[in-house]
């Protein structure tokens, strides 16, 4: 378990954060709960980087459960709490990552990090990424408490969630709705409403609606400072890259890709596969075998600047998931995505919606995988469209609209508290 030496240094001096409306530096709290995949962390990072960025008296802890968070960079003022991990079996349940207890002794502990880093931190903005109430409700709690103190409550929520029939009753099982009603100030969707809405098919009242901002998707640039060496053995510019994201789910595009370059040797461009780091270990050895015997092909496990490697790239073969889609709009790539559809179609919507649009080409997934379809398609993605040709308003604009959006939450935050205290101070001298 992993926490932060800044929070450390607080608990170790026997203080707690200042009190609301006292001189200091703003503070915000992002929560991601996912703790398999890539996706949910590195928007949250991209948002806590942005944030700092544009404010130099900001400050941002992000709570998470990947096992892997300190494989990345983080930029000053940023810094991270971790909690202990937990996995999803293909039944629904719950499993812990690593540990060998109870998952409900698991959920207890991620829920006392929570609450304690909550309290000592004592955040202006609360963003919580995704799920209402935490992972089981673990957060419920905390937004609870925030919500006394103050602090401005932000869900977070990426462009697509799934299919309203699908949605719908889930978050009907996680009362989200009432979540969303007593608890939330603010509901930011990382999109733009001509792709999707996130909660169509939800019976959400007008007050929720209100909540709801679409900021446009998050505008991904380089890592500052030199671009690190990148040690590949026979793959050179201009390459294909292949990516998976986390990987976890990647196993049959990566199968599928390798295939198509075993069975067609003259692929005009060689291809860079990104397994993922959460992919079986026996499937990574088996593709990067596979890509050993291949003049044309290079397989690495996993790269925590991806995006060096995107920006290099002629074109990019991919999932479709958030990340990847919001990387090839601002390294403006050309883009062929095979989108799964299990255990969510998210993908899928955002892949076929961006087709419309001629953001991207689409190739499906039937179970037969024939590989002259991938062959054709990889032959044909250096000639598509780029992205920038097709005039979408406001579709980079999340960052800039987040920023903006924090610093209104800022200034309420501040009058509220100045609020409170001239009512506090009215009070006592009656």
């Amino acid at each position: 378990m992993q926490y932060s030496p800044r929070l450390s240094r607080l608990r170790r001096g026997g203080t707690v954060a200042k009190s609301k409306g006292r001189n200091r530096d703003a503070r915000v709290l992002i929560y991601s709960h996912d703790t398999f995949g890539l996706g949910h962390l590195r928007r949250c990072r991209t948002i806590a980087h942005s944030l700092v960025e544009h404010d130099k008296d900001m400050s941002v802890i992000i709570l998470t459960g990947s096992p892997i968070i300190g494989s990345f960079n983080f930029k000053a003022r940023v810094d991270f709490v971790r909690v202990p991990g937990v996995i999803k079996l293909r039944s629904g349940d719950y499993t812990p990552l690593s540990l060998l207890i109870d998952i409900d002794e698991t959920l207890a502990m991620r829920a006392s990090i929570i609450e304690h880093t909550a309290a000592i931190f004592d955040p202006d903005i609360f963003i919580v990424d995704k799920e209402p109430l935490g992972l089981r409700g673990e957060v419920e709690k905390t937004l609870w408490s925030l919500k006394e103190r103050g602090t401005h409550l932000v869900l977070g929520l990426r462009d697509i969630m799934d299919e309203p029939h699908l949605l719908a009753p889930e978050w009907e099982r996680k009362k989200a709705v009432p979540a969303l009603q007593n608890l939330y100030d603010s509901i930011w969707v990382y999109g733009l409403p001509q792709i999707c809405d996130p909660l169509a098919g939800i019976d959400l009242p007008r007050s929720v609606r209100h909540k709801m901002t679409y900021t446009g998707y998050l505008h991904r640039t380089l890592p500052q400072g030199p671009a690190p060496v990148m040690p590949l053995q026979k793959v050179k510019e201009p390459y294909i890259l292949v990516t998976t994201g986390g990987g976890g789910d990647g196993e049959d595009i990566i199968d599928w890709v390798l295939r198509a370059y075993e069975l067609d040797r003259k692929q005009p461009y060689p291809a860079l596969l990104v397994l993922g780091p959460f992919m079986h270990s026996d499937r990574q050895m088996e593709f990067i075998h596979r890509a050993a015997r291949l003049e044309n092909v290079e397989a690495i496990t996993f790269d925590a600047q991806l995006e060096h490697l995107e920006a290099r790239a002629i074109g990019v073969v991919a999932m479709g998931g958030y990340n990847t889609f919001c990387e090839i709009l601002s390294f403006d790539k050309r883009a062929l995505i095979v989108p799964r559809t299990r255990p969510r179609m998210e993908q899928y919507l955002r892949a076929t919606k961006a087709e419309e649009l001629g953001l991207v080409a689409v190739l499906e997934d039937d179970g037969v995988r024939d590989w002259r379809a991938m062959a054709t398609a990889i032959r044909q993605l250096p000639q598509q469209s780029l992205p920038s040709e097709v005039v979408v308003p406001g579709l980079l604009d999340g960052l800039t609209n987040v920023n903006r959006l924090a610093q209104v939450a800022l200034r309420r935050e501040k009058a509220q508290g100045n609020d409170l205290r001239i009512r506090r101070t009215a009070r006592k001298n009656k």
